[in-house]
């Protein structure tokens, strides 16, 4: 239903901030049976004005017929991988707020109304919930170390505080969505949700929530170094992209350093004698400066390049109608 309501401190002039009225909470789903219709339920109970989908990801179990009993709208995506999910879930759904969850079971459905109405009253793009837990099945040791130090890289990179960068559970504006490009096939996408938010500096926001274990008989399609290491090499690999000149001024810097370390003997016998009898040491370290050189002039190159595409990514966010709509006073 739409409610006119006046934000707190808004501006005079300001009148009228509608709410979204359209909100689908997406379900990407791999083999739970055990937890999908509970998770359907919970979630068609704490927000009866959505619509849950559930996009089933070559389920060799009953995921898709639990369901549908339990209420859900039902797709199938063949190509493996969360991220191939999420991908046709942003392209196929059309809403105005979009509820991202797991289909685990792990995550607390009564907290949905309030990360909608974060994200819809303060008029951000991206509500994270952050996973707190007492239960040490529920978020293993190794787990936890692995997010803490994936998130630590992702917020030296790009400099905004970040709590729980791997979290399953968000809620996302429109503008967000329709503007995601989304080129990750596996769970790295957590990963990209969050470099897109900072990268267009978007209005975002975390709030704490329950995190329980999974059922018994329910297992995680996560695996620990192989999933970490791809979520590793997405940042290198964002890293490279989004800040091309830090990127490459550390490669030019490392093989500085490296020259200047093998060419200060050389440098000294040189002066002394008038000789320079280690000629392929002297070649390497010649090879070096013009390597880094070169990486520094690729590094003011793309910066230029990566600038012109971060305009054209904002100007097609910005073409979205945002969570907030405010008209002028009558």
């Amino acid at each position: 239903m739409l409610m006119d309501v006046a934000p707190e401190g808004s501006p005079e002039g300001i009148a009228h901030v509608r709410p979204a009225d359209r909100i689908a909470v997406l379900v990407p789903c791999y083999n739970e049976e055990l937890t999908i219709g509970a998770v359907v339920g919970d979630f068609r109970k704490a927000l009866p004005q959505a619509q849950v989908y559930v996009f089933d990801n070559n389920s060799s179990d009953r995921t898709i017929a639990c369901a549908q009993k339990a209420g859900a709208i039902v797709n199938t995506v063949s190509e493996q991988g969360k991220g191939n999910v999420i991908r046709r879930m942003f392209a196929d759904i059309e809403a105005d707020t979009y509820l991202l969850v797991d289909g685990d079971g792990t995550y607390d459905a009564s907290a949905a109304p309030m990360l909608v109405a974060e994200l819809v009253s303060r008029g951000l793009d991206m509500v994270t919930a952050i996973r707190i837990s007492d239960e040490k099945e529920a978020y293993r040791p190794g787990h936890r170390f692995g997010n803490k130090l994936l998130t630590s890289c992702v917020v030296l990179i790009f400099g905004r505080s970040l709590t729980d960068m791997l979290s399953g559970y968000r809620v996302f504006s429109r503008r967000f969505v329709k503007s995601f490009p989304a080129h990750a096939s596996g769970f790295e996408t957590e990963t990209e949700l969050t470099v897109h938010a900072y990268g267009l500096r978007m209005p975002v926001s975390e709030i704490r929530t329950v995190y329980r274990s999974r059922p018994p008989g329910s297992s995680s399609k996560l695996s620990t170094y192989r999933d970490g290491m791809r979520i590793f090499l997405t940042i290198f690999r964002l890293f490279k992209s989004e800040r091309p000149m830090v990127f490459f001024t550390i490669g030019c810097a490392l093989c500085a350093i490296v020259s200047l370390t093998l060419a200060t003997p050389l440098l000294f016998t040189y002066l002394e004698t008038g000789l320079v009898p280690r000629l392929p040491t002297a070649v390497l370290s010649a090879s070096l400066m013009l390597f880094g050189a070169l990486l520094q002039t690729c590094g003011i190159i793309l910066n230029t390049v990566t600038r012109g595409r971060a305009e054209v990514k904002r100007l097609a966010y910005l073409a979205i109608p945002g969570p907030w709509r405010i008209t002028p006073n009558d």
